[in-house]
């Protein structure tokens, strides 16, 4: 009998160690997302803290110099910045500020706002609200590429397949005057996603947080071709006649638009996976 009894508790063990684990998933699950944030705006930012860590994984961070937003879902027209001071690999998805198109601080440290990240930002959230994500970024690549007057040049399979989404903004100095917001949204126009911001870097946008960051890694792979390949290497060049420079264009437009086969932002799952298998899941606290 006291075997049996013994057999018995002993069975018992894992389901009582499986139960006291799913209770404490569903606390977690409740406490969670902070007071006053909806579980839509906690789903873009838990999105938009894997981007932060994810942008400094791949190398494009700049310590607290660049930034990132998303458009908070509902019609207040709000959007989550990262708060001034942090470096990317700090960001997690409660640590995020949001800010209304008036740059007025409505959830996290009204100290922690960089203006010059507002102005940038704003003006693609107030003129396209369809566009959800922004990526601004100086790496040495992209700016290098800003510095030429010939910018991305058509000279690897990268350059030729964003050509026809590259746009470019000429320099106006640190980003404090909220009049140049509309010369970035005129420059980026309609079909624009990747911005060449001239002897600064670059600037990506999206309809979902991973179309932007896709955006930007495939820009900064072919500034980053580019500056290589023309290094030591003048009058080595092999370049490509203007039928086939624009046959990878229009084979670029085809693919990587919405519908297409390599449509940007596909990776983004992909993406998430290899961030925890690296990093943990510690950006969705």
């Amino acid at each position: 009998m006291n075997a049996a009894r013994k057999t018995a508790k002993t069975a018992r063990k894992p389901a009582r160690k499986a139960q006291a684990v799913a209770r404490k998933i569903t606390r977690t699950a409740r406490t969670a997302i902070p007071r006053g944030i909806s579980p839509e705006e906690w789903k873009v930012r838990c999105d938009l803290a894997a981007c932060y860590q994810l942008t400094d994984l791949y190398g494009m961070s700049d310590l607290t110099g660049t930034h990132i937003s998303a458009r908070v879902p509902g019609p207040e027209h709000h959007f989550l910045l990262n708060p001034y001071g942090w470096l990317f690999d700090e960001i997690t998805a409660s640590s995020l500020i949001k800010v209304d198109v008036k740059g007025n601080v409505i959830w996290g440290p009204k100290d922690k706002l960089n203006f010059a990240g507002f102005v940038i930002h704003s003006a693609i959230h107030m003129a396209v609200p369809e566009l959800i994500c922004v990526m601004h970024s100086h790496t040495v690549a992209n700016a290098a590429v800003g510095m030429h007057k010939s910018g991305l040049q058509p000279l690897s399979q990268k350059a030729m397949l964003i050509q026809h989404f590259l746009r470019y903004h000429d320099y106006e100095g640190a980003a404090d005057n909220l009049q140049e917001r509309a010369r970035i949204v005129a420059n980026m126009g309609t079909e624009g996603r990747c911005m060449i911001l001239r002897n600064h870097g670059a600037l990506t946008v999206g309809r979902s947080i991973g179309e932007a960051f896709s955006w930007m890694y495939t820009l900064e792979m072919a500034c980053k071709q580019q500056v290589a390949g023309l290094t030591g290497t003048e009058g080595d060049i092999t370049e490509l006649s203007a039928e086939l420079v624009g046959h990878v264009r229009e084979q670029g437009r085809a693919g990587l638009s919405p519908g297409g086969h390599s449509e940007r932002g596909f990776e983004w799952p992909a993406l998430v996976r290899k961030l925890e298998r690296d990093r943990g899941t510690s950006y969705k606290t």
